[in-house]
């Protein structure tokens, strides 16, 4: 099965696969999975995001576990867990929406036409300063609400549904739709649906289920269950562009080097100057996310330069063998 995301990509040139390095990224076992993965974690209200990540790193006994957005200690929903080397994707789910169903109590009870009249004034762009007790500077910036639906309401109980950008807070939504209608509203329980491509129509893992499905694996020797529950981390980056290279870069790359016109095999149509991109060997595994410098027409066009400037290194280093020369060292005069 080809990810998504290398699907229809433009040709520049063919290589041979390195079949002796590597892995083919839908391939893996589950101790790959462990370096390379992404769980799609159902977080429970009670524990903050950092003591959830703390038992998820116990539970399968790795010391490496990062988290996509912080989850408040009572907000329940999807939480993207990678890893080990996997967090070094997670920034991306930053850069698409999010999806909360909030329900809150107002302190008095409105019109209709005046509450929705009210809700209409929060969406677009909005001003927005942290509550005292968030992790962030408190200064006012801004964030959009790209959709802000009544669910349901029950007298002065209102349930919203909030599509809106990373990094904006749906208690201060609610506090501040309070103080224009007057008496003020108040948050009462939150859970949030969605982050970017992910949401709750796909199978979203408990912390139970993941130690119960880690037991099997260790006591049983049976890992079906902890497999799916353990997604490739190439599906975090299903939603920005793509660049395949040659096995004989990807070595150079996981060391520091950029992306030259020689080292590049496919490209996603339609690529910009700027653009984002994850970076993939032939097997389909990640190795870097990177800024494209030239264009689609450009990089066709071109025999020689760099292409993309590398942002994140995600493939750890000697996974591919050594193909790139090093420049010898001048001796002193």
């Amino acid at each position: 099965m080809t990810l998504p995301q290398l699907q229809n990509l433009v040709v520049i040139d063919q290589d041979l696969i390195d079949e002796n390095h590597g892995v083919y990224y839908d391939k893996r076992t589950v101790e790959d999975l462990l370096n390379y993965g992404l769980i799609l974690l159902d977080k429970p209200p009670g524990p903050t995001s950092h003591e959830t990540v703390a038992w998820a790193k116990r539970i399968l006994k790795i010391p490496k576990i990062g988290h996509s957005g912080t989850l408040d200690p009572q907000v329940s929903g999807v939480l993207p867990l990678g890893l080990g080397e996997a967090t070094k994707a997670l920034g991306v789910l930053l850069l698409g929406p999010k999806e909360y169903y909030g329900l809150g109590r107002l302190h008095s009870l409105p019109s209709k036409e005046k509450l929705y009249g009210v809700l209409n004034q929060f969406k677009g762009e909005i001003f927005q300063k942290p509550p005292q007790r968030s992790s962030v500077l408190r200064q006012t910036r801004t964030r959009h609400i790209y959709e802000l639906e009544v669910v349901e309401q029950k007298e002065r109980l209102l349930l919203l549904r909030v599509l809106c950008e990373a990094g904006t807070y749906i208690r201060k939504l609610f506090y501040d739709i309070g103080e224009i209608l007057g008496p003020g509203a108040t948050m009462i329980e939150l859970r949030r649906s969605r982050v970017y491509q992910f949401n709750e129509s796909q199978k979203l893992i408990t912390l139970h289920e993941l130690a119960d499905a880690y037991a099997e694996w260790k006591e049983k020797g049976d890992d079906s269950k902890l497999r799916k529950m353990i997604l490739p981390i190439e599906y975090a980056l299903t939603e920005i562009k793509s660049v395949v290279i040659r096995d004989s870069a990807v070595d150079a790359l996981c060391h520091g080097a950029q992306l030259a016109i020689p080292g590049i095999l496919q490209i996603s149509p339609n690529l910009s100057k700027g653009d984002l991109v994850g970076i993939y060997t032939q097997k389909g595994e990640v190795v870097a996310l990177a800024e494209s410098l030239m264009s689609e027409a450009e990089i066709k066009d071109a025999t020689k330069g760099y292409a993309f400037v590398t942002k994140r290194i995600i493939m750890a280093p000697n996974t591919y063998p050594k193909n790139w020369r090093t420049k010898p060292k001048q001796k002193d005069q």
